[in-house]
């Protein structure tokens, strides 16, 4: 069983409230079914950084406390995508272990947007609000996602390229560390 330490749990509770200002507070939302925001990056790196589970945790806090704060109140149905999202990431953070890159990363979690934020939202969505057809829906919410999981990957990327997670030692994950590889070399496989 894994141990979770003062520091993960603090960790975690940051990117949770992170994920909660970025979903809520610093959105563009052209209406009330659409918003373009960065919240997946806190569940994403979660998910690098500490497994699946940590990353479906932090993805289910962010979007159960983000709740609070908007006018439309919660929906279980709605935190599927987010928690998704973190679990894949932690499922394939074994994707950054040789090289960390800017497809790896879009790769990593680009399923989980496709199945939940796209697939997943559009027909429950359509089931709530009947306003629209699940096609409008897939329609707009395809351009929605793939703008903004191109954005998030970009910010990945840099958070990566700045060495942050390595300055704080929180990359190379743990199961990255047992596999042998040296933390240097780890650090030098960000691309340039």
């Amino acid at each position: 069983m894994r141990k979770y330490t003062t520091k993960m749990l603090v960790t975690l509770a940051l990117l949770s409230a992170i994920g909660v200002v970025l979903a809520r507070f610093i959105v563009p939302m052209p209406n009330p079914y659409m918003r373009f925001s960065i919240e997946a990056v806190p569940f994403i790196v979660a998910g690098y950084l500490y497994g699946p589970v940590p990353g479906a945790l932090v993805g289910f806090v962010a979007d159960f406390v983000g709740c609070l704060f908007s006018g439309y109140g919660y929906n279980p149905v709605f935190a599927v995508p987010p928690v998704l999202i973190g679990l894949c990431a932690g499922l394939l953070r074994h994707l950054l272990y040789k090289k960390v890159g800017y497809l790896r990363i879009l790769g990593t979690f680009f399923p989980a947007v496709v199945v939940g934020s796209i697939l997943w939202q559009s027909y429950w969505l359509s089931f709530f609000y009947g306003s629209h057809s699940v096609w409008w829906f897939l329609g707009t919410r395809s351009i929605q996602f793939v703008v903004t999981s191109l954005v998030n990957a970009a910010v990945i990327l840099g958070l990566f390229k700045s060495h942050v997670f390595d300055t704080l030692h929180l990359w190379p994950p743990v199961s990255m560390k047992d596999a042998d590889i040296p933390a240097q070399q780890i650090a030098e496989r960000v691309v340039k």
